[in-house]
């Protein structure tokens, strides 16, 4: 317990001691070395929680509790009560990423469960659907990346990115949707 003043605050993660509300549909199990299983319309997630940290379910809640008062145990704290809170979400509703394609003749296709990039290169990139993971390409100039595990979901998009990140001189490349680039002049020469 730390004192300010006359008031007294107990030192606790404010994101770890929030309880998770388990929707109606969605299972949530826990065995005996803290691998916490999600099932939910969408599908399953496992993820394994540090021996540190306690996961108790009562009733539709899950509480995320830590032994004691260390750094490591704070950080895993929230961490862990995030981890499960993500899976609690992604079984529900899947997680979405939308990337854009700027530039001319710069495309993108989907044949079957393969993601076909033109991004200027000589050759064509391609990327498989796999891990739960699915591309929609609603037009040749937006990619749709669709999972109910966040973490991938993110991973994919960044590695699309990675293939052609946006220059700040045009804007041309793959970005986020809500991604601002910051532009730059063009300088002239002498």
């Amino acid at each position: 317990m730390l004192s300010y003043g006359k008031r007294e605050v107990k030192n606790m993660s404010r994101i770890g001691r929030k309880p998770i509300t388990v929707p109606a549909g969605t299972t949530v199990t826990v065995d005996a070395s803290n691998l916490v299983t999600v099932k939910g319309a969408k599908g399953t997630l496992t993820q394994q929680i540090s021996p540190k940290i306690t996961v108790s379910q009562k009733g539709n809640e899950i509480i995320v509790e830590r032994s004691c008062e260390e750094k490591l145990d704070k950080s895993l704290h929230g961490l862990s009560r995030t981890l499960i809170s993500n899976m609690v979400i992604g079984v529900n509703e899947e997680y979405t990423k939308t990337l854009e394609i700027v530039g001319v003749s710069y495309k993108a296709s989907k044949q079957g469960k393969k993601l076909t990039l033109n991004l200027g290169y000589s050759h064509p990139i391609f990327i498989e659907e796999e891990n739960g993971i699915t591309f929609d390409v609603p037009n040749p100039n937006t990619i749709v990346v669709r999972g109910i595990d966040k973490q991938a979901v993110g991973q994919v998009s960044a590695i699309i990115r990675g293939k052609r990140p946006p220059e700040p001189y045009h804007g041309k490349g793959v970005k986020y949707s809500d991604e601002k680039i910051r532009r730059k002049t063009i300088r002239s020469g002498k």
